[in-house]
């Protein structure tokens, strides 16, 4: 009976220091791996940011070309035609969302569907002007059917996109 009096006076600290240690060396790895994974965040925060922040300015400049009166100003020439004007203001505004498409995984659903949202009532603006006028009128007179068109417009999409996405670029400052 001394004897495995003695063998527990021996085994129970040995296990209790065994125990402590353990719980020492768990704790000491879960730190250590959680400034692993802040390290990690860091530096792809750092090289994140500037692509996002280029994505924005890349989708900002999407939204200022194809809002009508810079894109109108742009594409316009002297002697086109309602229907040339048109061909060229669709094929340019799908050009322009076509070359920023990848620009999406950059943001979140709700902004890169603004952002869609706004070249498609774009479209929607020019092609609904093109039916009020004729083909063979001059440019000028589908400019102002879209200018007036998009005047009578409650809110401008346009300006809506281009506020969320400064939203969100917000957040990340």
């Amino acid at each position: 009976m001394e004897y495995l009096i003695q063998l527990l006076s021996i085994v129970l600290p040995a296990g209790l220091v065994i125990y402590g240690m353990f719980i020492i060396t768990v704790s000491f790895l879960k730190k250590e791996k959680e400034m692993k994974w802040v390290d990690i965040k860091t530096k792809n925060t750092e090289l994140l940011l500037p692509l996002r922040l280029q994505a924005a300015e890349r989708l900002c400049l999407l939204m200022e070309r194809i809002s009508p009166n810079n894109l109108i100003r742009r594409i316009n020439e002297p002697g086109f035609t309602a229907g040339e004007l048109h061909s060229r203001l669709v094929e340019e505004i799908r050009n322009e969302f076509n070359h920023n498409l990848s620009q999406q995984v950059y943001f979140s659903d709700e902004t890169w569907e603004s952002v869609r949202t706004a070249v498609e009532q774009t479209l929607s603006l020019i092609n609904r002007s093109y039916q009020q006028v004729d083909g063979n009128e001059k440019s000028l007179d589908l400019a102002k059917t879209i200018f007036q068109l998009s005047l009578e417009q409650e809110k401008d999409i346009v300006v809506l996109a281009l506020k969320r996405i400064k939203d969100e670029v917000r957040i990340y400052y």
